[in-house]
């Protein structure tokens, strides 16, 4: 995710990337041919830990369109995404330097192009990085784009961000990004899936969120999840888990103000806490020989 710490919190430091020859929508040239052998050669690498591990981790959804990111052996042109993507779902990825203002990012969603970030960790980041990188936001985000009903669930939150930022909500508004579109779960058939870039881009907090006993996963509730804070430097306490991308658009499509006024007045919850009417989702089993 593309956006400014302050109020999604990625670091307080300053972020990085070279903005100076961003525009004033803080969209770039993504130049291609500047990546050099290395950088290359480090997004292959992440990408293969990566692809392993979706089959039974990520939903259906994800692990169908990856195959439109194009090469696995280096960073993509994002032009050729944004040739299948306007034919799919009339969405386009667009380069931004790093980190981006609140308005600036909603502003991008809200009209179907979705900010990726030019920039790849260093090979020393290759577990964990702090900030998305060209890798996190490509790998992690924009798969899920080819999907109609997510891609209009994105659409409609850069819209609610807009007006959430006139109302003094966005606070509430990141929490629901956080939940959703970088932490959610799904369930299927056959268990818990990630649609999450944030854990789909990560090898451990993959395994991690289906299967280990340690957070709770509960069902999606659109004011809980506006209620629930939660942190940025280590796995999940808590995971909301969906039925289907339409119960999220469903969800998520009503005026939001009535519903910010009365999450203003209610104190949050805690990130471990648990609510006396809601059900807990078992983890998937682990596979046989599998440790915990």
């Amino acid at each position: 995710m593309a956006v400014a710490p302050v109020t999604y919190g990625a670091s307080t430091r300053p972020p990085r990337g070279d903005y100076s020859t961003a525009r004033e929508d803080y969209t770039c040239e993504q130049s291609w041919a500047a990546y050099g052998a290395e950088e290359h050669a480090l997004y292959a690498r992440l990408f293969q830990r990566q692809v392993r591990q979706m089959p039974g981790h990520a939903c259906d959804e994800f692990v169908h369109a990856l195959g439109q990111l194009g090469s696995k052996s280096e960073i993509p042109r994002f032009e050729d995404i944004s040739d299948k993507l306007r034919r799919a779902t009339r969405w386009e990825i667009v380069a931004v330097p790093g980190l981006i203002p609140e308005r600036a990012f909603f502003s991008l969603l809200a009209n179907r192009r979705f900010p990726v970030t030019v920039w790849l960790r260093r090979p020393e980041e290759f577990d964990y990085i702090v900030e998305p990188d060209v890798f996190h936001d490509l790998f992690g985000h924009v798969p899920l784009l080819f999907n109609p009903v997510f891609a209009d669930y994105m659409q409609a939150f850069g819209g609610g961000g807009l007006k959430a930022e006139g109302l003094h909500a966005l606070e509430y508004l990141a929490r629901l990004y956080w939940y959703t579109v970088e932490f959610g779960l799904i369930a299927t058939p056959r268990g818990l899936r990630v649609y999450g870039a944030g854990i789909l881009s990560s090898a451990g907090e993959t395994v991690y969120a289906l299967t280990s006993h340690k957070p709770q996963r509960l069902p999606f509730s659109l004011e809980r999840v506006l209620r629930t804070p939660y942190k940025i430097d280590d796995y999940q306490d808590s995971y909301f888990v969906i039925e289907s991308f339409a119960q999220l658009f469903d969800a998520t499509a009503p005026d939001f103000t009535p519903i910010y006024e009365r999450v203003s007045t209610s104190a949050p919850l805690p990130l471990n806490g648990r609510l006396p009417t809601e059900r807990v989702y078992p983890p998937n089993a682990l596979p046989a020989g599998a440790a915990a």
